[in-house]
């Protein structure tokens, strides 16, 4: 029974008034990306866009997305949720409401976000609802938040190019990734930036479908 509770309050959403309130101070983090050296939080260079990915566990999300040519940096952190500034250990519990995201920060000249999309949606299988393969829980839910209107529409319509392609393979799964206009972002610590780099040998959850789209 007492896993069973555990279980179910780490894939409920909990409600504003239930979330932990979280702090008004930033959790320390990193200055620089560990592999390029780019400013974790900017300035960023003129042009640039952003997005959030959630993918699951952001330590492979992370390293898969600071790949792309035309990404200028990438950081590990939460979003989708209520509590202010939350730590590592308080965004496990369920008991926040964030998801587990990736900041991707790209040159629009140097890639276009239908190839972040393509990425995003065939390296990860978005149709588990609240978990990512072995990682259970609202933190590993699959997420897109994006900053103007005109991404929204690109992935929503990906998205729906994506189910498409799905359904042709015979996968019976329907997307639940969710996709909104981003609220607040609250950098990971320090550890959890560029973690890969640092740890070559640790885990990395990732696993896509099978099924490319052409988007």
């Amino acid at each position: 029974m007492f896993l069973t509770e555990m279980f179910n309050k780490k894939t409920t959403m909990p409600d504003p008034q239930n979330a932990l309130p979280g702090r008004e101070t930033e959790i320390p983090t990193a200055a620089r990306h560990f592999v390029n050296g780019h400013p974790l939080k900017g300035p960023y260079p003129a042009g640039c866009k952003q997005v959030l990915f959630g993918m699951g566990c952001f330590w492979g999300a992370e390293r898969l997305l600071w790949q792309i040519p035309g990404v200028y940096v990438t950081a590990a952190g939460y979003s989708g949720g209520f509590t202010r500034n939350p730590t590592y250990q308080e965004t496990t519990t369920g008991l926040t409401g964030h998801t587990e995201v990736v900041l991707v920060v790209y040159d629009p000249a140097k890639v276009s976000f239908a190839e972040l999309l393509r990425v995003f949606f065939e390296e990860h299988d978005p149709t588990q609802g609240m978990r990512q393969g072995n990682d259970v829980g609202t933190t590993y839910r699959s997420a897109i938040y994006v900053e103007d209107d005109a991404q929204l529409a690109e992935a929503i319509a990906a998205r729906d190019a994506f189910q498409a392609a799905l359904a042709k393979a015979g996968h019976k799964g329907r997307i639940t990734t969710e996709i909104a206009r981003a609220g607040a972002f609250y950098f990971a610590d320090a550890d959890h930036q560029q973690y890969l780099a640092k740890n070559p040998n640790g885990y990395c959850g990732l696993r896509g479908t099978g099924v490319s789209c052409a988007i």
